[in-house]
């Protein structure tokens, strides 16, 4: 599974990219607004920490002419190649948008998904990535994890090129049950990163190590 970082906070990336594998980084108005970066100061510091890693970027434009204006400038501004991938929302405007970016060449990633149905639809319009939000859906008495599951089925049986990009994770519990669920990547707060690859039971297991070595490691390095 793709492992991304939902976050513009660029000193917890630096933390990130130290250790964790990510493959990329995803945006939206919200993680700028936490993270206090306008958005050509996040996105900049971010390309200079994933390199060629993907790189998401919401387009904030409601009719569909100016979603792919966004798009195009956004590209052209911070000189992005194929790692640059337009945040598309899966309204009437947004699958029209998808089409179009698709036919100029830009990636995209469908967003704000919340049925099976609107990920199909918006696959077969060209998206690259669909975005369900699980978290958002279980808060509403929806199945989040069922919905992915779904998507992937969906991609198998229908020979879609599009993949998952499970999203909004409130536990570490919810990322493994998309994860079994076959999901192809996966947006991930900092937080949750970081608690994914903790455990109690490990870090007693080093310290116990640390213990019974003492005296008997002798060789220099």
């Amino acid at each position: 599974m793709i492992y991304m970082a939902d976050t513009a906070d660029l000193n917890e990336l630096k933390r990130l990219y130290a250790f964790f594998p990510l493959e990329g980084v995803t945006t939206n108005p919200t993680i700028l607004n936490h993270s206090g970066n306008k958005l050509s100061t996040a996105i900049t510091g971010i390309q200079e920490l994933v390199g060629s890693g993907m790189v998401h970027i919401q387009m904030i434009s409601s009719e569909t002419d100016d979603m792919v204006r966004e798009a195009k400038r956004y590209r052209t501004y911070f000189d992005f190649g194929d790692n640059f991938y337009a945040k598309i929302p899966v309204t009437e405007n947004g699958y029209r948008a998808i089409r179009i970016l698709k036919d100029a060449g830009i990636n995209v990633t469908a967003t704000a998904i919340f049925t099976q149905q609107q990920a199909l639809v918006a696959m077969k319009a060209g998206a690259d990535f669909v975005a369900p939000y699980v978290s958002r859906l279980d808060n509403i008495s929806s199945h989040g994890i069922e919905v992915v599951s779904d998507i992937v089925k969906n991609i198998s049986e229908y020979g879609l090129n599009g993949k998952v990009l499970a999203a909004s994770f409130k536990t570490v519990d919810q990322i493994y049950r998309v994860s079994k669920a076959a999901a192809h990547s996966a947006t991930i707060s900092p937080e949750l990163l970081h608690q994914l690859v903790k455990h109690p039971m490990t870090d007693i297991g080093v310290k116990q190590f640390e213990l019974d070595a003492e005296g008997l490691y002798d060789i220099e390095f």
